[in-house]
């Protein structure tokens, strides 16, 4: 019949278009069986590569200076709003340093919190030249802590075997600087365990 001819040529038509890599013959072919599998062929996508932006080796770092301050910058007058600045910051994160707050709580976010801005004091050491060294945390690093006194010195201060400490409105912390030895951005994630030995 005309309709089945119109039929025939719809689907041979049809599965040309679908399948454009296929020949006649075997498009032929394939309409003599009773079931038809249509196949599918993707377009190739070429896929960008995205540039990984490559900062500085800590080679480039030492020898552009990027971390080293300036001996004219080294006055502690300079830094006195940032410990200001620091202050708010903490006052921010414990919701208030009220009489009421819990020392635990307190004591857990100051573990991780940025100390740049911070007055901190050598209170312990087993070398007894940094006791008593008092001034404002410049720079953090994984195992010393810059400090600039009252007296304008810079001063690399080790964490390990000096144990420091750090008041604010009345609330008194100590840091153990041997069970601190991590840069401040690996400090955030780190989990303090709430008790354990403590030795300089």
């Amino acid at each position: 019949p005309q309709g089945s001819e119109k039929d025939k040529t719809f689907v041979h038509a049809f599965l040309k278009r679908s399948m454009p890599k296929m020949k006649d013959e075997a498009i032929q072919e394939m309409l003599t069986r009773k079931a038809v599998v249509l196949e599918h062929y993707p377009k190739k996508k070429t896929k960008q590569k995205r540039k990984k932006t490559k900062g500085f080796t800590a080679k480039q770092r030492r020898e552009l200076r990027l971390f080293e301050i300036e001996p004219e910058q080294q006055r502690y007058a300079i830094f006195l709003p940032l410990h200001e600045l620091w202050k708010q910051y903490i006052r921010d994160l414990c919701h208030g340093l009220k009489p009421d707050a819990q020392p635990q709580m307190i004591q857990g976010k100051l573990l991780k919190a940025d100390l740049h801005g911070a007055i901190v004091t050598v209170t312990k050491s087993k070398c007894p030249s940094y006791v008593g060294i008092t001034g404002i945390i410049l720079q953090e690093f994984k195992h010393v802590f810059k400090i600039i006194t009252k007296e304008d010195k810079l001063k690399v201060v080790p964490k390990l075997n000096n144990v420091f400490s750090l008041e604010l409105d009345g609330f008194i912390s100590y840091i153990y600087g041997s069970k601190f030895l991590l840069r401040a951005s690996e400090r955030s994630a780190k989990k303090f365990k709430l008790k354990g030995t403590i030795d300089l």
